[in-house]
């Protein structure tokens, strides 16, 4: 009888209302778990630690905001609005900050489980709120199995949404302000919908000011990515752009255009003939007729470059998953002049996608096939570096044909070295290991991989300013503090790989 008397005094637009919170609040907590694992694996590496600790940690702590939820007596829905304006603030701004604190933090992951602890606190305080808020107008049974659906449905919209909608075609920080907009215009309609007396003048005030600084956030998304960026770089900022696959930034000062993807360099234009050289020109001058090239990744064209010089090749594919970079390089006559015009030479066809699954899905040998993936920075980047690729990458290669590998620096990170080369012996391939000095990364590392033995005499390609009939023997030296050591295959299903250059680099980054 009493609660047939307390849901007739109740509004009934407020129970519905909080029954169509759930799914948002469902929603929005998945997408800032989702967020802050990805920011996590874009800026430290390593996806699956990301993701793992973070989700780990929001779960966690959504375990202790709902045990801390029954020290709640009385209020419950003021402190439930309470919650959703705290969350609406800083899961909009996680990324953003997350973005800032990044280049100026050292201890970065303080910050990052600071705010997922947060958040997932105040995501655990609201379930068990919103359970006690509607008890007065559902039977318990039906309290429980509504907020459950509307919580487990609304997952499912976050988990397709990221993925699909928002990472392509929003963007990291503009899906934080996004969503903690939302967060807060609920915070906003709940209050609207009371009766006028309880209407929350303090909470108002608050969800409308956090409403105002997300808008401006999400207008002002483009510009604190910069300010992010131009905090961590030492060069003036020529282009920035984000894709689906990663953050793209050129910077130049004087002559000098660098390239940065996710944060990481890629070439300095002052140098980088050095590193193109040293991974085209050993590679093709072992080859008798080196005429149909395959490159994989090199998106901006300089190896292209250094391919296309030599007279008698006939035809180049350059395979490379963002049609961003190949497009950039393409159409911007500073950077088609940097890689000579290599991407629309005639004997060129670009194609744009995932290097893994191309090499395994199409036909054709090649007399060379030059590797220029990013480093194994992430498991996504690791399976181009396990004996599985490495097989299939054997299918694609004419007989007396050579591969080419960049394969990391031996002076930092000496294991991840060698565990690339073993990797290709594990697949089949004789190797030869090289190494070049770039002044803009330091010792770099390759390896050539071959069916049979690699042919230790070369005809270099007349021309190079730095690897050339005289130079190219020395390429093969390695001194005692570069040299081979034990490891073991980096296989599709243990990527070893990456744990081991993420512990080697942050050693060496102390």
């Amino acid at each position: 009888m009493a609660e047939a008397e307390a849901a007739a005094r109740r509004p009934e637009p407020l129970a519905l209302a909080l029954i169509a919170t759930v799914f948002v609040v469902a929603i929005c907590g998945l997408v800032y778990q989702l967020l802050t694992s990805t920011i996590a694996s874009y800026l430290l590496g390593d996806s699956v630690t990301q993701f793992s600790t973070v989700i780990g940690v929001t779960l966690f702590a959504m375990g202790v905001g709902s045990w801390c939820s029954r020290y709640v007596e009385k209020d419950e829905l003021k402190l439930f609005i309470r919650a959703e304006i705290l969350i609406a603030l800083f899961g909009g701004w996680t990324a953003a900050l997350l973005f800032m604190l990044f280049p100026v933090v050292d201890e970065f992951r303080v910050a990052l489980y600071g705010l997922v602890f947060a958040i997932g606190f105040l995501v655990g305080l609201e379930i068990p709120l919103l359970l006690r808020i509607l008890r007065a107008d559902f039977n318990l049974r039906e309290t429980v199995s509504t907020v459950l659906t509307f919580d487990y449905v609304g997952a499912l919209a976050a988990s397709l949404l990221f993925p699909l909608v928002l990472m392509p075609l929003v963007g990291m920080i503009r899906t934080g302000f996004l969503f903690g907009i939302l967060n807060a215009v609920v915070a906003i309609a709940l209050i609207a919908i009371q009766p006028k007396g309880r209407r929350f003048p303090v909470e108002m005030l608050a969800a409308i000011a956090v409403t105002v600084s997300l808008v401006i956030g999400f207008v002002a998304a483009e510009r604190l990515q910069r300010f992010t960026e131009t905090a961590s770089m030492e060069e003036p900022i020529i282009h920035a752009s984000s894709t689906p696959y990663q953050r793209i930034v050129l910077t130049r000062r004087g002559d000098n255009i660098s390239l940065f993807l996710n944060g990481n360099l890629q070439f300095s234009s002052i140098d980088e003939y050095r590193y193109h050289e040293a991974l085209v020109l050993p590679a093709l001058g072992r080859v008798a007729e080196p005429r149909n090239i395959l490159i994989l990744g090199g998106g901006d064209g300089l190896a292209a470059r250094e391919v296309l010089r030599h007279p008698g090749v006939e035809t180049v594919t350059l395979v490379d998953l963002d049609p961003a970079i190949t497009e950039l390089f393409t159409e911007t006559p500073m950077l088609a002049r940097l890689n000579g015009g290599s991407l629309a030479d005639p004997r060129m066809t670009v194609i744009n996608a995932d290097g893994f699954r191309w090499v395994r899905e199409t036909e054709g040998s090649y007399d060379a096939i030059l590797i220029d993936f990013p480093d194994p920075t992430s498991f996504s980047l690791g399976k181009l570096y396990t004996t599985s690729f490495y097989r299939s990458l054997r299918q694609r290669l004419a007989p007396g044909g050579i591969v080419s590998v960049q394969s990391g620096t031996p002076y930092v990170s000496p294991q991840a070295y060698w565990t690339i080369a073993v990797t290709l012996e594990a697949a089949g391939f004789a190797i030869r290991p090289y190494h070049a000095y770039v002044p803009s990364f330091g010792e770099w590392g390759f390896i050539l991989a071959a069916e049979g033995e690699v042919p230790e005499a070369a005809r270099i390609l007349p021309g190079g300013r730095f690897v050339t009939q005289a130079t190219d023997a020395a390429l093969f030296e390695f001194p005692p503090d570069m040299a081979r050591r034990e490891a073991e295959p980096n296989r599709l299903d243990n990527q070893l790989l990456v744990r081991t250059f993420a512990d080697e680099w942050r050693r060496y980054d102390g």
